[in-house]
């Protein structure tokens, strides 16, 4: 019996099928970036087996196996051809802790070890890493690859980047009553996650999300501001809000992002809001509500004289992001500017930003800070605002990129390289953990669905899984994206350190629509560790 294995970059989409390539070479990283590698294997044995990964070395490495996961709408049918595979099937991405026994040898078959060096503080040199499968009659296979850890510090993200978070998933993912200290706990493992992986910014839910629900639909509430109808008008609580926000910076969020004010594609109603009105809990606002209305007006404005107080008490206020309505289009200008000039008097001076396509938006001064498609950026581009963010989701599936699970890693990695050319503000995904249908008709097992019920391309609905114990389970593409992150944090040291003209000159030409593959963007990443080599 054989096994045939070879060191990979974690770029490699290891197939079942396939061949993976090319075959790793040197790795070099700054102390505290994130650094990952894949050992892939084929075993050839006639039947099934299990092996136990051993890794040698003077570096903490953490090692998961990477698990197939169904893909039944992989892609669009309006795909380019970049794509790896554009059939429904079994596809790598869940990272998974190996089983006591070990992992998996199945005869006939690619599979892959992803293995995590841990950089952190660790002292300037060169580290050979040792990885071995070893079976009952002892080493299968055994393969070994130079790490080298640089003399600096990765900076932390100098940009807010978030991926939205879904509290309501969890909830009712885990069958946790929302505000139980089950939930608490469960949402602070998510929330750690995240952070730990630069995501730096969290969606804060004021008011239930009206993100991605069926007109007339409603999610789960998660409320976070309590609200009491009065004489006078009303009276609001901030506990939970704090709570939330307090764990939220405990586990590295830098910003915070309020949920949208108004419903989604146009501000034409008012999110869900419940509150209290003479004993009785109930919703008073929401898709009946005109979202530009006096009545819902005249509340957004008291709610936000009472939560700006809190923000400054908090120490937030200037890392505080506000939302009117999620990607409105030409069709929705009136019921937005409606909705905007309701609150802009409020909110004049703090951050305030929006998903969109149109650039109409931003010349009229109703969007602030525009979070642009990256499909479309050429409308900002000539006259650009001072602020201008850049974001993805399933609509941006033809050349620029994107993370979706069926295409290549390099993909999804090069968005950090592109970020620092182009001076965003900031990035925007939709899908931190969306463990929902389309619209939100109905829950969904993340473990079997991928693709929100068939409707959008696998990947685009969640970075992470929901894993035992209230814990994620994290997914290749998570990790690609910390690493794209981490090269643009590597641009942003060298241009401290040699200024950015000399960094541009480094990322060339490349653009969101013309970028290197896998082999391009190691080398590309190589000659930008050469050049901290050489100034530190």
């Amino acid at each position: 019996m054989s096994i045939f294995s070879r060191l990979v970059t974690s770029m490699c989409k290891v197939f079942p099928t396939r061949e993976p390539g090319p075959v790793l070479g040197e790795l070099c990283a700054l102390r505290g970036e994130s650094l990952s590698f894949q050992l892939a294997y084929r075993w050839e044995g006639p039947y099934r087996a299990w092996g136990k990964v051993e890794v040698e070395s003077k570096l903490p490495v953490r090692v998961r196996e990477v698990g197939l996961v169904p893909c039944e709408y992989p892609c669009h049918p309006w795909h380019d051809e970049g794509y790896l595979a554009t059939e429904p099937g079994l596809y790598p991405d869940l990272l998974r802790e190996p089983k006591r026994f070990g992992i998996p040898l199945v005869a006939g078959q690619w599979r892959s070890v992803w293995l995590d060096v841990k950089t952190e503080g660790i002292t300037a040199g060169k580290y050979p890493v040792t990885v071995r499968i070893v079976g009952e009659e002892g080493v299968l296979c055994e393969e070994s690859a130079p790490v080298e850890i640089l003399d600096m510090e990765l900076p932390k993200l100098p940009i807010p980047h978030t991926e939205w978070f879904h509290s309501d998933c969890l909830a009712d993912y885990y069958g946790a009553e929302v505000f139980s200290e089950r939930w608490w706990e469960i949402v602070g493992n998510f929330v750690e996650t995240a952070a730990e992986h630069r995501c730096n910014m969290l969606l804060t839910p004021v008011f239930t999300p009206p993100l991605d629900t069926a007109v007339g639909g409603q999610r789960r509430t998660v409320q976070l501001v309590d609200v009491e109808v009065t004489g006078e008008g009303y009276r609001f609580g901030f506990e939970n809000f704090r709570r939330w926000v307090k764990l939220a910076l405990d586990r590295g969020i830098e910003y915070i992002e309020i949920s949208h004010l108004f419903s989604q594609w146009g501000a034409k109603a008012a999110p869900k809001v419940m509150g209290t009105e003479k004993g009785e809990y109930r919703q008073l606002f929401g898709w009946d509500t005109d979202g530009g209305g006096e009545e819902y007006t005249g509340f957004l404005r008291q709610f936000l004289r009472a939560l700006k107080p809190v923000l400054e008490e908090l120490g937030i206020s200037g890392r505080t992001y506000f939302h009117i309505s999620d990607e409105p289009s030409l069709e929705h200008m009136d019921s937005y500017k409606r909705a905007f000039e309701g609150v802009k008097e409020e909110l004049a001076g703090y951050n305030m930003m929006d998903a969109l396509s149109e650039r109409t938006y931003y010349d009229m001064g109703l969007v602030q800070q525009p979070v642009c498609a990256i499909d479309h950026l050429e409308k900002f581009l000539a006259d650009r605002p001072e602020k201008l963010w850049g974001y993805y989701c399933t609509g941006q599936a033809v050349d620029v990129p994107n993370r979706f699970i069926v295409q290549p890693g390099s993909r999804t990695r090069i968005l950090g390289a592109l970020l620092y050319k182009y001076e965003l503000a900031g990035f925007l995904q939709w899908g931190y953990n969306f463990y929902n249908s389309q619209v939100s008709l109905y829950q969904i097992d993340p473990y079997r669905v991928t693709d929100a019920g068939g409707a959008f391309p696998s990947g685009d609905p969640f970075l992470v899984y929901p894993g035992p114990e209230g814990r994620p389970e994290e997914s290749q593409r998570l990790l690609l994206m910390d690493e794209a992150m981490c090269d643009y944090c590597a641009l942003y040291a060298l241009e401290g350190l040699v200024g950015r003209e000399r960094v541009m000159e480094l990322v060339g030409e490349m653009t969101f629509k013309s970028y290197p593959d896998e082999a391009g963007l190691l080398e590309f990443r190589r000659r930008v560790n050469e050049e901290i080599k050489a100034n530190i």
